[in-house]
């Protein structure tokens, strides 16, 4: 008998850890190669963890609710020799050294001003620094300046701030603590350390009593769940990251109503989809966002970073009643047909939670349909680090004058508010208002002869 590793996956780019939500086996059982063994989160979807042998469950290392960082031993497999197992991806190979180098690829080294010497002249590992993706977008998020982050004491490898450093620090700095730095003096030659040279202890106050609450009146209690946390926090730091500002306009999509009544049995009987309005709003905003590439973007510090790669999020609802932002890749290079097949098919995983991590990563613009529901019209919030979203309402039938080479008549048309919030830190109303109308007459122009 031999005991083979269960590793947590890499889940995603910059994704460094998961949350475990349900161990399906237990030690004792028996577990067959690709049988789910548990199931974890992250902050973009759930996954379903495999088993890459066969034999029994000898060793669950982690419990439910712990986060784990990528790369660990979640658990040990007992497997009988010459027994068949799945070979870990290279990434897996070799747990701690992969996990460590991934990290290194992954994070972002950060080189204080005037070290240049020390760091080519000498054998200073502590000359730089290296931060996740995530620390640097929290730094970002809550105005944490590189040199404030610098003197953050890490408690990760070689002194790394972590995201539970970042988090606390910004904790304290909230209440008005803020966390000091002891650095003690460089021991003497013939001294042997026993840790490193320089120590940053981080001072904390001590913790306040904890409030409960009294709730007066007839009231239920809902515990939010984990996704709902998760919404709540990205909202509020969306709120807190961007100037939003909200422009509207108004759509005649009579043509497009009309058309896609007319294609639609043909279209669903030809390529087995059926095609509802999703794709060919995606495809007026693409044609847009080709004209003002601004709104495909993302502020980094006093830069801004144009998104060549245009990436649709379409905001779905889950039957929880939560929200999640699916991404249809280089939308720009799908005809309608695949624009098609890539909604309904991101919608379906959706709502079947058969998502995959990067299934809803690197978005750079979001379309949300606020029409499913019944509202005319609504104010989303920016989708972080994007600077736009989209929403669009209710199609109704009104009543509105038609201007004709023969004069103005009244007629019944189908039509949709459409809005467009934005971050006024990179994105004046000039603009906004102008690619909002662009995609207005994008709609409205819909060639009711287009064939599909």
């Amino acid at each position: 008998m031999s005991l083979v590793d269960l590793i947590m996956p890499k889940l995603g780019e910059s994704i460094m850890e998961a949350t475990i939500l349900k161990w399906h086996k237990q030690p004792g059982d028996n577990v067959a190669q690709d049988e789910t063994v548990l199931d974890i989160a992250t902050d973009k979807v759930d996954s379903e963890v495999p088993s890459t042998a066969e034999g029994i469950i000898e060793e669950i290392l982690f419990k439910e609710n712990d986060v784990v960082p990528i790369g660990t031993v979640i658990a040990r497999i007992k497997v009988s020799v010459g027994a068949s197992q799945t070979q870990p991806a290279p990434a897996t190979a070799a747990p701690k050294k992969e996990y460590e180098e991934a990290k290194v690829v992954e994070e972002i080294p950060y080189v204080p001003v005037g070290n240049s010497n020390q760091i080519n002249g000498n054998n200073n590992s502590s000359a730089i620094r290296f931060y996740s993706p995530l620390v640097l977008n929290i730094a970002q998020s809550e105005g944490i300046s590189m040199s404030e982050l610098e003197n953050i004491p890490g408690t990760g490898q070689d002194g790394r701030v972590s995201k539970k450093d970042i988090l606390l620090y910004v904790s304290n700095k909230v209440v008005g603590h803020q966390p000091s730095t002891i650095t003690q003096p460089p021991l003497a030659n013939n001294d042997v350390p026993a840790v490193k040279e320089t120590h940053q202890v981080l001072i904390t106050p001590q913790a306040s009593p904890v409030v409960v609450s009294s709730y007066s009146g007839n009231v239920e209690i809902i515990e939010m769940d984990r996704m709902r946390k998760l919404i709540a926090k990205h909202m509020v730091d969306s709120k807190n990251t961007s100037a939003h500002v909200t422009s509207f306009a108004e759509c005649d999509v009579t043509n497009l109503v009309l058309w896609r009544e007319k294609i639609k049995s043909a279209f669903e009987k030809r390529e087995g989809e059926k095609i509802t309005y999703t794709p060919l709003f995606i495809e007026a905003i693409v044609n847009s966002i080709k004209k003002y590439p601004l709104l495909s973007s993302s502020i980094d510090g006093d830069k801004i970073i144009i998104k060549k790669d245009l990436n649709i999020g379409m905001a779905t609802a889950l039957p929880s009643g939560n929200l999640i932002v699916p991404v249809i890749k280089n939308a720009d290079q799908l005809n309608l047909v695949g624009l098609t097949k890539q909604v309904n098919g991101l919608a379906n995983a959706a709502r079947h939670n058969k998502l995959k991590p990067d299934d809803t990563n690197g978005g750079t613009f979001t379309l949300t349909n606020v029409g499913t529901f019944g509202s005319i019209m609504g104010t989303p919030i920016i989708n972080q680090p994007q600077v736009a979203i989209m929403a669009v309402g209710a199609i109704k039938k009104r009543a509105m004058v038609i201007e004709t080479p023969q004069g103005d008549t009244i007629g019944i048309r189908h039509m949709m508010y459409i809005s467009l919030s934005y971050d006024h830190r990179i994105i004046d109303g000039a603009l906004g208002s102008t690619f909002l109308n662009s995609v207005s007459k994008e709609l409205e122009n819909f060639d009711i002869n287009r064939s599909i």
